[in-house]
């Protein structure tokens, strides 16, 4: 398929405690497997996070944009555009954050203190944009699934980490909630099982572009495997639920 290829979940070691690559040595990886961008999203602060917590805020987040740094500059001269991005936890509960940057993290230094709607209210007036992760994602840490459709601005309907029947439930949430989608590898480590991105219409040169294309539903979210591209539209086992969560469902 033609268009521009990103990946939009993505995890270093540098600032991700479950990372397995820095973010200097994905840039080969992702050309190899046909991507044309990459956006960082570690876990922050609150989520499964491998900066130090006895640190000043302002070296937290120099220790927290690193992976995402050491990613950007080994993309110079290289096909491969690079953009940054945050995962945010509340309460196993996570959210991509995308179109806010160093600044904004040093800015809002109580950012780990507020409410779900403080925080996106934060995001929004800072022009960014809030999408749920995985929200259907079961593991064995997690006791509840917890949804709040009002802090969302898009729903992650296809996460290559999680089972077929995880996103199938996360595609119906989006549908009934009328909401953009997104897809995304979450990825962590190499590996040639199937990935996840959104093709673009054309190649972005920053990532308030793509969150511009995820809000004007412009990008497809796609399943890209080792030889061919499919959009998640077309494969019925990532749409259709073949059973109902296991987890009870908290609505917030």
């Amino acid at each position: 398929m033609q268009g521009y290829l990103i990946e939009t979940h993505l995890h270093t070691s540098e600032a991700s405690a479950c990372g397995k690559v820095s973010g200097s040595d994905y840039i080969d990886f992702m050309i190899s497997r046909g991507f044309n961008g990459m956006i960082v999203t570690d876990h922050f602060f609150n989520g499964n996070c491998a900066v130090p917590k006895d640190l000043s805020w302002d070296k937290r987040v120099d220790w927290y944009m690193s992976g995402y740094e050491k990613a950007l500059a080994a993309s110079k001269g290289k096909p491969l555009d690079v953009f940054f991005g945050v995962e945010f936890n509340f309460d196993r509960d996570e959210y991509l954050i995308y179109g806010v940057d160093r600044r904004w993290l040093l800015e809002n230094d109580d950012i780990l203190d507020l409410t779900r709607d403080e925080v996106y209210k934060r995001v929004h007036e800072a022009g960014a944009i809030m999408v749920n992760a995985h929200p259907y994602r079961e593991r064995d840490y997690i006791d509840d699934i917890k949804l709040m459709p009002s802090i969302c601005d898009g729903i992650e309907i296809y996460n290559a980490a999680n089972p077929d029947n995880q996103n199938a439930l996360g595609y119906q949430y989006a549908v009934k909630l009328g909401l953009p989608m997104t897809a995304g590898s979450d990825i962590h480590f190499f590996h040639d099982n199937p990935m996840g991105g959104m093709l673009l219409p054309d190649r972005i040169t920053d990532v308030n572009e793509y969150k511009s294309a995820v809000m004007a539903r412009q990008g497809v979210p796609v399943k890209v495997d080792l030889d061919k591209i499919t959009p998640v539209e077309e494969i019925s086992e990532l749409l259709i639920p073949s059973e109902d969560p296991t987890l009870p469902i908290i609505n917030l």
